[in-house]
């Protein structure tokens, strides 16, 4: 709790707070509370944090081991926004003026004024001689002139409130106020790498110290230093209990019969986006549990002599803790192609008959897409977003293959995840794909419709989910969304590599019969699901 507000250069008395356990990038090691009770601007000059104040116009010289403040002097303007330090000076932008200043913190002076080319200014940062400018309500971010303002780049702004900005050294980082977010994008095409919730609900202003990020919100006004990466892959978070039915019905109308049929589930198993919770149950019993060639587990059903009119009715009950999984993937920790493991390369880069790796139209996508990149991480979201910009959605009925889908430009969830494969592939970046039974809408929903995603392999990382028809989006936070997440709506039935002994190219359920006559036969599946209550697993 603040104990007195900051004037001129009086001292305020602070509270930290400390973390002791730190369980993933975005957790706050420290906090202590700001000098005055409208915090913007942030940045860091090798041994103090600066922090800007709209409501008292001042700027404070912070020490960031307890928070004191050890000096202060007036912002140039009354509206003062995003602050920036160059090794020498301090720059700060106005978004009432539309002006940054170049202010000499030791003599006070303004020394240098340059237009700002972009209204509504928030973030403002140093990158080698340059300036970064973020905007609200824009959809840029722009490297400019600390000159005279002049844009030299552009990059797309990772949601349309980009606010609190800095610079790594490699990466920027953009906080947003409105989704309570923060973003590490990459300065050359805008991609958001890594994201995590912000500590507090009104983020503005952000600093790197060289190793950790710091952050000042606006609501609690607090500054907080927060992990960047200390090794952790992935984070859960909002574990939801849900019970799922799998229903599995065969019809046959006739007037023939139905010799045999052999019905085949897959079975699902504990993930990192999920752990089952039970022992999974099936009426009837299943003949047996089978492994397909990618270690799939798979229940067997078989049926006999089904005559006009009959039915089968196979059903698999599985109760799951469901995750929001988010994980964290830096690419220059990324390991190289060679270090793919000899049995997931060979297993895993293949061709298959919904790839055809060496169709002109998916090489020509990949060279278009990755050129000379060599990075597995980066080939993969080069890929990703290549696919976004060359497909659109549109659920169709049949399953084409990869060529087929890129050059027609249209695919259902399906078929992008045959294009991404086929071109990581062939790019010789392992991939999979999974398949799941989604809750959709209420808790207590019912799916007839599925989804299926891809998996690529990242050395050093393992197996990273990639969706390319969730990810379609303009904004760069949205389609870091489909890249290294998955929401705690789904449930990974499915993991395969191509054609499946027993699934075919299906997921979640497969049936094969024969027959003496015209038959007429109807095949049903969905799932239902069921809520938990606490205490009730």
């Amino acid at each position: 709790m603040r104990v007195s507000k900051f004037m001129g250069q009086s001292m305020i008395v602070v509270a930290l707070v400390f973390q002791s356990i730190v369980a993933a990038p975005g957790d706050t090691i420290m906090s202590f509370t700001t000098p005055f009770d409208c915090p913007q601007g942030l940045t860091f000059d090798g041994e103090y944090l600066w922090n800007v104040d709209r409501k008292s116009d001042m700027i404070y010289k912070i020490d960031p081991q307890d928070g004191s403040v050890a000096d202060s002097l007036p912002a140039p303007a009354y509206v003062p926004r995003g602050l920036a330090w160059d090794g020498e000076r301090l720059w700060c932008v106005d978004a009432e003026e539309q002006l940054i200043y170049a202010i000499n913190p030791e003599t006070r002076v303004v020394e240098k004024t340059i237009y700002c080319p972009v209204s509504r200014p928030t973030g403002l940062t140093w990158d080698n001689g340059h300036l970064w400018l973020a905007a609200d309500r824009g959809d840029r971010i722009r490297k400019i002139s600390s000159e005279d303002g002049t844009t030299i780049e552009s990059i797309p702004a990772p949601t349309s409130h980009a606010w609190g900005l800095t610079f790594d050294g490699t990466y920027l980082w953009v906080s947003d106020r409105y989704k309570d977010m923060i973003y590490m994008v990459s300065p050359a095409e805008g991609d958001v790498v890594v994201c995590f919730e912000a500590p507090g609900s009104h983020a503005q202003g952000l600093a790197w110290d060289g190793s950790n990020l710091w952050n000042v919100d606006y609501q609690s006004d607090l500054i907080y230093k927060l992990v960047t990466d200390d090794g952790t892959v992935f984070s859960r978070s909002d574990e939801k209990a849900q019970q799922m039915e799998f229903i599995h019905q065969v019809r046959n109308y006739g007037p023939g019969d139905l010799k045999t049929l052999d019905v085949y589930l897959a079975v699902p198993q504990s993930l990192n986006n999920q752990d089952i919770i039970s022992e999974i149950e099936f009426d009837p019993q299943p003949k047996g549990i089978l492994s397909d060639k990618w270690g799939l587990e798979v229940a067997h059903f078989e049926f006999t002599d089904i005559a006009p009119t009959d039915f089968t009715n196979v059903t698999m009950l599985a109760s799951a803790r469901l995750y929001n999984t988010l994980y964290f993937i830096f690419p220059e920790k990324v390991g190289s192609l060679n270090d793919i493991p000899e049995a997931i390369r060979e297993a895993y880069s293949v061709d298959d008959a919904k790839f055809s790796l060496d169709n002109e139209i998916i090489r020509d996508g990949l060279e278009a897409a990755v050129g000379d990149e060599t990075n597995p991480y980066w080939i993969g979201r080069k890929i990703y977003n290549y696919v976004i910009d060359h497909i659109e959605y549109e659920l169709a009925g049949g399953w084409n293959i990869a060529p087929a889908v890129l050059d027609r430009g249209t695919g259902s969830c399906s078929e992008y995840s045959f294009v991404y494969i086929a071109m990581c592939r062939a790019a010789g970046l392992p991939a999979r794909y999974a398949g799941s039974i989604a809750i959709r809408g209420d808790d207590a929903s019912y799916d007839d419709v599925f989804h299926r995603w891809v998996e690529i392999y990242l050395p050093n990382y393992g197996w990273i989910p990639v969706d390319p028809s969730r990810g379609d989006s303009k904004w760069p936070a949205d389609r870091a969304n489909s890249f290294g997440y998955l929401s705690n709506r789904l449930l990974i039935t499915t993991l395969g590599g191509g054609g499946s002994e027993f699934l075919e190219w299906r997921y979640n359920a497969n049936e094969r019969w024969t027959s003496t006559g015209r038959c007429k036969v109807v095949v049903e599946n969905f799932g239902e699901w069921t809520p938990i209550e606490s205490g009730t697993e």
